[in-house]
C-alpha cells in the first residue's frame, strides 16, 4: 500500500471511530500522519505532498503494525502521545506518558513570538513555570531567556519525573530546578521577573462532559472547581509577594475568560494573541495587580 493511502484510511478509520482530538492534533488526516509516521520511524515533517513521498511503498509487515496502534487509539481511546509517548510543541520534542497532562499550552505560542519580550525587565535572570507538568514550558522558558534561571513547580510527583526526563533531554538540569509543592506553598523569599503558569482551570461542568480523551490526563492537571478558579483566585493573591518590581505574569485561562472576569472585576489584564483566540492567554504585571488591590490580604 502506498504511505499516502495508508494515512488516509488511518483518517478516515479515526473518522468513523468519533475519537476526538485536540491533545496535539486537531483533526483526523494530522492524527493519522502523526500515527503511521511515527510508527514507520519516519519524520513528523515528512513532505506527504510530495508525490515520490507520498507514493512511497508500505509492506505488509508495516501496515499490519499501522493496523495495530490505529485500533489501540480507537478501542483504549488514549491520546495519541500517550501511544507514542512524545509530544511536540512549537517545533520540540517532549516525552509525555500518563503520568503528566499532554503539553499543548498556548503560552508557549507566546514565548516563542517574542510577545512577552517587550513586557521583561532587559535585565531579568529568574523565572517560575508553576504547575509544570512535564516540564514543556520550564525547558522553553531556558531555551528562550537563556540567561535566567528556572524554577519548576508541580503539586504531582509523578508530573515532576517526567519533568526530569525533558530536562535532561534539554541539557537544562544546571539551570531549571523541579520542585514539588502545592501551587506557592513551597516558595518562602523568592523573587521572579517571569511567572509562567498553566494552571488546572477547567469548570466542573465542562470537566464532566470530558470526552475518554482528556479523562485519560490526570484530573489534578484540568480540574479548575465550580468556576474554573480554584487554583487561580490563591495564586493571584499570592504570586505579588514573589514578583520583582518590573515582574510580569503570563496566565493561561483557556476558555474561562467570563468566569475569571467575574472573580476579578477589577482587574484589567494585556490579553496575548494566540492560535486559539485572543482572550485565553493573559499577562499581568505587579503594577496591574496593585491597582487592583490583588495580593494586598492574603487569600
Amino acid at each position: 500500500m502506498q504511505l499516502i493511502s495508508l494515512i488516509q484510511e488511518a483518517k478516515d478509520t479515526l473518522e468513523i471511530s468519533g475519537v476526538h482530538f485536540g491533545q496535539g492534533t486537531t483533526n483526523a488526516f494530522d492524527e493519522a500522519a502523526w500515527l503511521v509516521l511515527w510508527k514507520l520511524g519516519l519524520p513528523l515533517d515528512t513532505p506527504l505532498d510530495d508525490p515520490q513521498v507520498a507514493s512511497r511503498m508500505v509492506s505488509h509487515t508495516d501496515c499490519d503494525a499501522v493496523h495495530r496502534l490505529i485500533k489501540a487509539r480507537i478501542e483504549t481511546r488514549q491520546p495519541a502521545a500517550y501511544l507514542t509517548q512524545e509530544a511536540w510543541l512549537q517545533g520540540l520534542s517532549f516525552y509525555i506518558d500518563s503520568r503528566a497532562i499532554i503539553p499543548r499550552s498556548l503560552i508557549a505560542e507566546a514565548l516563542v513570538t517574542g510577545h512577552i519580550d517587550a513586557w521583561l525587565d532587559p535585565e531579568s535572570t529568574r523565572a517560575l513555570d508553576l504547575c509544570t507538568g512535564n516540564g514543556s514550558l520550564a525547558v522553553m522558558t531556558a531555551l528562550t531567556y537563556p540567561d535566567m534561571q528556572v524554577d519548576a513547580i508541580d503539586i504531582s510527583a509523578d508530573a515532576l519525573a517526567v519533568a526530569a526526563i525533558n530536562v535532561a533531554r534539554y541539557d537544562l538540569a544546571d539551570r531549571i530546578q523541579l520542585t514539588c509543592a502545592d501551587g506557592l506553598t513551597g516558595l518562602t523569599t523568592e523573587v521572579y521577573d517571569l511567572v509562567v503558569c498553566n494552571p488546572p482551570y477547567v469548570n466542573a461542568q465542562s470537566m464532566a462532559s470530558l470526552p475518554p480523551e482528556f479523562k485519560a490526563e490526570p484530573d489534578l492537571a484540568l480540574a479548575g472547581g465550580t468556576d474554573g478558579m480554584d487554583f487561580i483566585k490563591p495564586f493571584l493573591a499570592k504570586i505579588t509577594q514573589h514578583l520583582s518590581d518590573l515582574g510580569v505574569v503570563v496566565l493561561e485561562i483557556g476558555h474561562e475568560r467570563p468566569y475569571f472576569e467575574q472573580a476579578f472585576p477589577d482587574l484589567y489584564p494585556t490579553w496575548i494573541p494566540s492560535s486559539a483566540g485572543a482572550d485565553q492567554v493573559l499577562l499581568l504585571t505587579k503594577e496591574m495587580l496593585d491597582d487592583a488591590g490583588i495580593g494586598q490580604t492574603t487569600a
